[in-house]
């Protein structure tokens, strides 16, 4: 799988979705005042596991079951031992950061295995308009501080294969070390992380771009400096290491040395050229650096590699490659040594992409070495390995490839490798969809096979380009980029496999039809064949249809309310429409080419479009469409709309840009007038959901800025008023792409993340109505109510030797609205809070208080409020035995 995923409006988002504020807009038509409230939602993952490239896997070298993993556009993820799954880390990246969820390189403190540092960015160039930062974690990534440079960082830049670029002086854990790319050349911070300085003596900020003449900047940008390393046996604990090894993006000058704690660099002499270094891992007590080469900077690329063995008592090169370089049609990266048994070594051909990727490993020093597998007689092979993919069957990829070739391939893009410190029977690598490992590796040595499984559940890391939430059938059908997208029948359980026949390599939007769920249709990209398909069982089975003329991208598509026709606007071609499932197609009059289309989800003759501020009607099948009076609309083209279920023309628009119109806007009749909801400052996204108990329309959900508060919100009152329903520990970036909510599941609303998979939430609310129903300004806010019944649950979510993190649910079971609330306890073992998201603390001894931030004070009867926070603790750390709010006690669960 070649991941390029580029965000997904890359150019829409730099255009300007992260600067300024709300635009200046012609007024609208007066409506009841926005107000906000705040409910407890419940967030997990729809199960796909995986699914993305992880270039990164690091073990903490001082405490056992410690693992990190990065991603290139999904964040960080710690390792749980008893599980065996990974935690996120970084879902409390927000929307104007949202280039923090590229991690470039992720380092754990062996001096203090609470501490981890991960330096973060997805883009070099304009793509990403924010600098890189460097994150630091006194709890193992539970909260985080940030350090913002002066350069960008690019987790999802070529060569972010390489690595690690952040390293952790292992005498003196004070002092990081970070090579940057772009040349901006070596940088070092001396005070864990909370500054950084250039080091001026580094003489080398690299020189290898993957393409010069690439003019968006992607390709053009100079790796600059990869690795670094440190030699332990040349230091005492307290003082700074003083032999330290840096790899350069740089094939005649790939390695420098210092041997004075980084006061003076040479290159290092003999080495060999050519080529360059990505990973250079120490062997500390043999004496030994290794160094895999690859002619590229890669994940893709690479044609020639070499290994060698540099003795760094002696300055004598070795070229301990296990194949002849006439022989190699592929790169080397993925590089690892066994702690435990000194002299092993292994390495991966990370860009051997056919027939496999390869795994070899050494014993000796390199001296010799063995194969993952090998050829007996071609075109058949001998694995060392057994595959067990069931866990994920869809890495199979549905695939029945002849010899050499074999379903499940042992990997691609295998820049990540590493032998667990601890245990030289587990190790784990990194492909370009998952993250693989085994637990009994040593059998290799014995000539016995050794068992490769997915070690990736919890670590969720697709890109997510459209949902449907049918109201039979499957709950969730989702259009992915990379592996095209799923049938969920059982959000907890991974799909047996994606779509296929045929397979997109990215879908790009995806419909039903409304009276008749069993029809689907999706379009996506695909590098040659058709770029449509359907489906007349919900999306189990699929087949092609026929494009029409000149098709060369997905765009987006509609289908008719009962299924018997469809309108599509692909890449490359203008809108067409069709009855029947697409064996022929005719142009549609009146809509200019690359506009987004929509079907009314109950007139089956009835489809909109819009582009650049115009939006447009078809009453005749798609046939012809016509361009509708309304006015005010946004400009641009990063707009989505959707037409509500079981109302001809009832249709909510979303999108814009902050140099113009920019909002969420309502329309009625069938798209010939728009209203703007006021108080929306921003909106991306919007989607629809089961109606609250007692309501009669749906609930409305979106991706907005509201009352310049930014977050995933809920109407269950057509707007009037909107509930934020995620919080700051949980915002993921970017999720502009799409939003839906369940038609059979109150509440529940499923959020399309740049990297961090199908998100979906439940609601703790029974309904009810946002504000009481009465979609009425409410008038000014009386004073907290003091004799409101309330209900308090406070659960430890995760705890450390000296730390822990906590959540905290506040429930209104009185008959009243708060409108502020103030909620205080007492510690009795010394525990001080370090950080609270969703509230504002203050804590006097042991005493704590929590009261509202301004946008979730308002909470209904039988609704909840919900906040975070992470504090510190000795041995002991007993929940707090009573709450009050606003002085009146809380019954506590």
């Amino acid at each position: 799988m070649r991941r390029t995923r580029v965000l997904t409006a890359v150019l829409a988002l730099a255009a300007g979705l992260l600067t300024g504020g709300p635009p200046a807009l012609a007024a609208d038509a007066p409506e009841p005042a926005t107000t906000l409230a705040a409910d407890t939602y419940t967030w997990k993952n729809a199960r796909i596991d995986g699914g993305g490239f992880v270039p990164g896997i690091v073990f903490n070298r001082s405490e056992k079951n410690l693992a990190y993993a990065r991603t290139d556009i999904g964040g960080a993820y710690r390792w749980q031992e008893s599980t065996k799954t990974w935690t996120p880390l970084l879902d409390s990246v927000g929307w104007d950061d949202w280039g923090h969820t590229g991690v470039a390189s992720i380092a754990s403190d062996s001096a203090d295995p609470d501490r981890v540092y991960a330096a973060v960015g997805t883009y070099t160039n304009d793509w990403d308009p924010g600098n890189g930062a460097v994150l630091r974690s006194t709890d193992r990534g539970a909260s985080w501080r940030k350090a913002d440079l002066p350069f960008k960082l690019g987790g999802n830049m070529p060569g972010r294969g390489m690595g690690e670029r952040l390293a952790v002086d292992p005498h003196r854990n004070s002092v990081l070390y970070l090579g940057a790319p772009s040349g901006k050349g070596l940088w070092r911070s001396t005070d864990s992380g909370a500054s950084w300085s250039q080091v001026t003596a580094f003489p080398n900020p690299g020189t290898y771009v993957q393409d010069p003449g690439d003019t968006s900047g992607y390709a053009s940008d100079n790796q600059g400096i990869v690795w670094v390393t440190f030699d332990e046996s040349t230091g005492t604990p307290g003082s700074a290491t003083r032999t330290i090894y840096v790899g350069v993006a740089d094939k005649e000058n790939a390695v420098y040395r210092s041997t004075d704690a980084g006061a003076t660099w040479q290159r290092l002499a003999g080495q060999p050229t050519g080529h360059l270094a990505h990973k250079g891992v120490l062997d500390a007590e043999n004496g030994h650096l290794y160094l895999a080469y690859s002619d590229t900077g890669g994940p893709y690329d690479g044609g020639k590699g070499r290994l060698y063995r540099y003795a760094t008592a002696t300055g004598a090169w070795t070229d301990i490659s296990p194949v002849a370089e006439a022989d190699t049609y592929y790169g080397f990266s993925g590089l690892t040594v066994d702690r435990q048994r000194p002299g092993t070594v292994m390495a991966t051909a990370y860009s051997s992409w056919w027939p496999d990727t390869q795994i070899f490993r050494s014993t000796d020093s390199g001296a010799t070495w063995t194969q993952a597998w090998e050829y007996t007689s071609y075109p058949n092979r001998e694995n060392r390995y057994t595959m067990d993919v069931s866990s994920v069957p869809w890495l199979t990829w549905d695939a029945h490839p002849s010899p050499p070739e074999q379903s499940p391939k042992l990997g691609w893009m295998t820049e990540a490798l590493e032998i667990d410190p601890f245990d030289s029977d587990r190790m784990m690598y990194g492909t370009g969809a998952t993250v693989y490992g085994t637990e009994n590796l040593t059998d290799w040595d014995d000539d016995a096979t050794f068992t490769v499984t997915p070690m990736v559940r919890g670590l969720e890391e697709t890109a997510v380009n459209d949902l449907a939430s049918p109201p039979s059938g499957a709950p969730l059908l989702s259009g992915l980029l990379d592996i095209g997208g799923f049938r969920h029948t059982d959000l907890t359980k991974v799909p047996s496999m994606m779509f296929t026949q045929p397979a997109f390599t990215a879908t790009t939007s995806l419909d039903f039809a409304e009276a008749g769920p069993d029809t689907v249709v999706r379009v996506g990209n695909l590098d040659s064949g058709p770029h449509i398909a359907f489906s007349t069982d919900n999306g189990a089975h699929w087949f092609a249809g026929t494009d029409p003329s000149g098709v060369s991208g997905g765009g987006t598509v509609a289908a008719g309310a009962d299924g018997s026709r469809f309108v599509w606007s692909p890449q490359g071609a203008g809108v067409h429409h069709t009855t029947g499932f697409g064996t022929s197609w005719s142009a549609s009059s009146g809509i200019p080419e690359g506009a987004v289309v929509e079907s009314d989800r109950v007139d089956p003759k009835t489809f909109y479009g819009f582009t650049s501020g115009r939006f447009y009607v078809s009453t005749d099948g798609g046939a012809t469409f016509t361009a509708s009076p309304a006015t005010g609309l946004p400009s641009g083209d990063s707009v989505r709309f959707k037409a509500l279920p079981g109302a001809k023309g009832d249709i909510w628009l979303a999108g814009g840009a902050s140099d113009g119109a920019y909002g969420l806007w309502h329309s009625t009749d069938g798209g010939q007038s728009f209203t703007r909801l006021p108080g929306v400052d921003e909106a991306d996204t919007v989607g629809f959901g089961k109606a609250a108990p007692g309501a009669s329309y749906q609930t409305v959900f979106t991706s907005a800025k509201i009352d310049g508060v930014r977050g995933i919100f809920r109407s269950t009152d057509q707007g009037r008023s909107w509930t934020r329903i995620n919080d700051d520990a949980h915002q993921w970036g970017w999720t502009g792409a799409a939003i839906t909510g369940d038609p059979r599941v109150y509440g529940r609303v499923y959020v399309a993340t740049n990297g961090r998979g199908i998100v979906y939430g439940d609601t703790s609310d029974t309904g009810g109505g946002d504000d009481g129903g009465s979609g009425t300004d409410p008038g000014p806010d009386p004073e907290p109510e003091p004799t409101g019944a309330c209900v308090v649950t406070y659960e430890i979510t995760n705890q450390w030797p000296d730390g822990f993190q906590a959540q905290v649910r506040v429930t209104n079971t009185g008959s009243k609205t708060w409108n502020g609330w103030s909620l205080s306890w007492s510690f009795t073992d010394g525990q001080r809070v370090s950080q609270l998201w969703n509230g504002a603390h203050t804590q006097s001894g042991s005493a704590v208080t929590v009261r509202n931030t301004d946008w979730n004070g308002t909470v209904a009867a039988g609704s909840s409020v919900g906040f975070g926070f992470t504090a510190s603790r000795s041995a002991a750390n007993p929940d707090p035995a009573a709450f009050h709010l606003d002085g009146r006690a809380c019954t506590v669960t």
